[in-house]
C-alpha cells in the first residue's frame, strides 16, 4: 500500500503537508533539505515504517505540496517552529514523543526546535550531513545551484536532470525520472520550476556574511542543549560538512553517535541510500533496545 496523505497546520497556521507509511508506536517525523521535497525520503521512510515506526515525511514550509508563506517568513527560526507544531501533533497522535530525521535544513530545524523552542519535544534527533558550522562555499556552491533557472525554468523534465547531472557529476543518472518530476511544477507557460517558493532563496541568498555567522552561532547555542539521544551521519565527500565541523560539533554534544558514509556527499540519502536507511535503522533499534532495559 502507498502512504497516506496527512496535514498539520504550521506556526502561521501554514499548510503542512506530509506522508505517512506505517503503524506503531514510536513515530518518526521526516524533514528534507532545502529545495527539496517530502518524496527524498521514499525509499528509506518505507524501510524505517517495515521495522515497526509510523513515519511522517515532511513536505517544510514553501516546499512542495506545502503552502508558499505570504510573510516570506523563511529563517531557519520558522522552519523550526514549524517542527515544534508538528511534534506536538504527532505526540498527541501517538502518545509518544517523535524522533525527528532531518537533513540539512532540516537538520537546522531540528537543533532550534529542541535546543531553543521546545527541549524535551523529541525522543531522539538524527542529523544527515549538517552541523551547526558548516563550509560556506559549500552552502553557497547548493544556492548557485538551486538558482539556476528558478525564474526561467526547464523546458521538459530531461532538461533538469541535466542540470543535476551536471551539478552532481559523480551520481549516476537514473533510467525513470517519474522521481525527478515529484520535484518539478509544471506552469502555463509549460516551462518545469522546481517545487518550491522561489522567495525561500531569496531570503538565502540575500544573507551576508555577519547574519550567516550570527545563524551559525544560534545553532551552537541550541546544540549545548541537546540531552536527547542524537545521532549525526556525514557524507565523506561533502561539501558541507568537514571533520573538523564534526569534532566541534562532537565537542558540544559528546554522547551524540557518528557515522561517517563513503561514496556519499551531502546529499547522503539520494547518493547512498542502502548505507544511510541502514544507520538510521540500527540507531532506531538501538533506542528499542536502551527502552527496553530501562
Amino acid at each position: 500500500m502507498g502512504p497516506q496523505r496527512v496535514e498539520f497546520l504550521g506556526a502561521e497556521e501554514n499548510r503542512l503537508v506530509a506522508d505517512r507509511y506505517g503503524e506503531g508506536t514510536q513515530p518518526v517525523v521526516m524533514l528534507h533539505g532545502g529545495g527539496q521535497t517530502r518524496h527524498s525520503w521514499d525509499a528509506a521512510a518505507r524501510r524505517i515504517a517495515a521495522l515497526g515506526h509510523p513515519v511522517y515525511a515532511l513536505d517544510q514550509r514553501g516546499h512542495g505540496e506545502s503552502a508558499w508563506v505570504e510573510s516570506g517568513n523563511y529563517a531557519f527560526q520558522d522552519f523550526a517552529r514549524d517542527l515544534v507544531s508538528v511534534t506536538r501533533r504527532v505526540r498527541e497522535f501517538h502518545g509518544s514523543r517523535p524522533v525527528v530525521v532531518g537533513a540539512s535544513l532540516g537538520g537546522f530545524a531540528g537543533m532550534l526546535a529542541e535546543g531553543r523552542k521546545n527541549n524535551g519535544g523529541m525522543a531522539a534527533l538524527v542529523l544527515v550531513d549538517i552541523t551547526p558550522r558548516i563550509d560556506m562555499d559549500g552552502a553557497n556552491k547548493v544556492l548557485g545551484f538551486m538558482g539556476e533557472k528558478v525564474e526561467e525554468g526547464f523546458a521538459s523534465v530531461e532538461e533538469a536532470a541535466e542540470a543535476i547531472a551536471r551539478y552532481l557529476p559523480n551520481r549516476k543518472r537514473p533510467k525513470d525520472l517519474s522521481g525527478l518530476s515529484k520535484n518539478l511544477r509544471l506552469h502555463d507557460d509549460g516551462r518545469y520550476r522546481w517545487h518550491w517558493d522561489p522567495a525561500f532563496l531569496k531570503v538565502k541568498q540575500h544573507q551576508d556574511a555577519s547574519l550567516a555567522a550570527a545563524a551559525q552561532e544560534e545553532m551552537l547555542a541550541a546544540t549545548a542543549n541537546l540531552s536527547l539521544p542524537v545521532l549525526l551521519i556525514r557524507g565523506q565527500n561533502s561539501e558541507l560538512v568537514s571533520m573538523d565541523h564534526v569534532r566541534e560539533f562532537q565537542a558540544q554534544v559528546p554522547h551524540a553517535q557518528f557515522t561517517d558514509i563513503r561514496d556519499a556527499g551531502h546529499m547522503v540519502a539520494g547518493d547512498r541510500n542502502d548505507v544511510f536507511a541502514s544507520a538510521v535503522e540500527d540507531f532506531l533499534l538501538g533506542l528499542k533496545a536502551c527502552a527496553a532495559l530501562a
